[in-house]
């Protein structure tokens, strides 16, 4: 463990400098990372809190710590342009995993920021590309294009990658030619599924952390809890006692858990969602507009077969009381969550057994964020969660770059036509 200093406060980062036994490009990458840690992070709590800046900076490291072995595991091809259009958030860790590591087999790497945070995109990119150890020779190009200008240029690309809204990958994706290989990254409701035989108190603490991570501006947070009816009020009270103690405060202040959000849209949608269900407030339900501030709120609701919980991008906590397991496995398994599925984690419930119920991948007693590797296959088997697209061939599955462009096979790749 090392210190990342940051102005006037000392914050933990796992791994530390870099050391002697990665070479290359990686190590000239982790090297400038760690030297650029401080400027780093005051890009990123720009835009979140400090905590999940100093962790982004310590995943994108350990990352590229990572990528030889990965690169060795999958063998990708050597392909010419890679077309990136850049995610709103973790935007120095999707700089790394889609531009510094593909650098290794690819010849150029065009990015398109989000226009959310295109300013600091550009601060992150600047950072890393003149420091000296690049000398300004990095072949990865930050561009300033519209969306339908970008889809255009990627059009000579051999591979796009894609984060973003599924409704607009599937229209990005309609677009490129069938020679493109084209990546998209969308979004799921990572449902917590939590059964009698629970540890309550231990789940509370998993789900409260990961919900409230960056003011729950993460798109592996869970957007919904499943609560059997013989825990729901225990685990109830554990997370509302938990919410209780979750600092909040000024992004850039190291012990804040829960700032004021980013965008405004994402404070609008949690105040609409909170006033349009009366009374199941348990704890919080605060939301000042004019300074973005949603407080840690825990909701209570009912058993609803249809219910589909939108992506929450804000610390609420949403609750959902079931009362058997073949509940949640057929609510799972129903039209509108294969399309969706992500991860599903399951605490204390025999009946979601399988590697993955619907098409969500399956986590026993462990949270999506806490799963989340940046050398292994992100998403699920919901075509909405990830899809790759060849030819005219849509296939859902967790996605890896390398992996997708690799020469060797994985046999415990599995997939599921769009």
């Amino acid at each position: 463990m090392s210190e990342l200093l940051t102005g006037d406060a000392a914050v933990t980062v796992r791994g530390g400098p870099p050391g002697s036994t990665v070479g290359g490009l990686a190590g000239l990458a982790t090297e400038v990372l760690w030297e650029n840690r401080a400027e780093l992070v005051a890009v990123l709590e720009t835009f979140g809190t400090r905590t999940a800046a100093v962790d982004e900076v310590a995943n994108s490291i350990a990352a590229l710590r990572g990528a030889r072995e990965e690169l060795e595991a999958h063998r990708p091809r050597p392909t010419g342009g890679l077309g990136v259009f850049l995610p709103s958030n973790n935007v120095l860790y999707s700089y790394v995993l889609f531009g510094i590591i593909p650098l290794l087999y690819s010849s150029h790497i065009t990015m398109r920021p989000s226009q959310r945070v295109a300013e600091q995109s550009r601060h992150i990119h600047r950072i890393i590309t003149s420091a000296p150890e690049f000398k300004n020779e990095l072949s990865i190009e930050l561009v300033s294009l519209t969306q339908k200008q970008f889809v255009a240029r990627c059009a000579d690309s051999d591979v796009v990658v894609f984060n973003g809204r599924p409704a607009n990958a599937l229209a990005v994706g309609d677009k490129l030619p069938e020679r493109t290989v084209f990546l998209a990254f969308g979004s799921g409701p990572n449902p917590v599924v939590v059964g009698a035989e629970a540890d309550v108190r231990a789940v509370a603490g998993d789900v409260v952390r990961t919900r409230m991570y960056n003011s729950g501006q993460d798109c592996l947070c869970p957007d919904v809890v499943f609560a059997h009816d013989s825990v729901a009020d225990d685990l109830l009270t554990a997370m509302s006692e938990a919410v209780a103690d979750v600092p909040v405060g000024a992004r850039t202040d190291p012990t804040t858990v829960v700032a004021p959000l980013s965008y405004p849209d994402a404070v609008e949608q949690a105040a609409g969602y909170l006033a349009g269900h009366p009374g199941r407030t348990v704890r919080g339900g605060r939301v000042d507009t004019a300074t973005g501030l949603v407080a840690p709120t825990v909701i209570d609701l009912p058993w609803d077969p249809d219910f589909c919980p939108p992506e929450f991008f804000s610390p609420v906590l949403c609750v959902m009381r079931y009362s058997t397991g073949e509940d949640v496995v057929r609510w799972l398994d129903s039209h509108t969550e294969r399309r969706r599925g992500m991860y599903v984690s399951v605490y204390g419930e025999d009946a979601v057994r399988e590697g993955r119920s619907g098409t969500s991948v399956l986590l026993r007693e462990r949270t999506a964020l806490d799963a989340e590797n940046g050398n292994e296959p992100l998403g699920g088997y919901g075509p909405e969660a990830s899809h790759v697209r060849v030819g005219r061939t849509v296939t859902a599955r967790p996605l890896l770059l390398s992996a997708e462009l690799g020469t060797k096979p994985d046999a415990s790749a599995g997939d599921l036509d769009a």
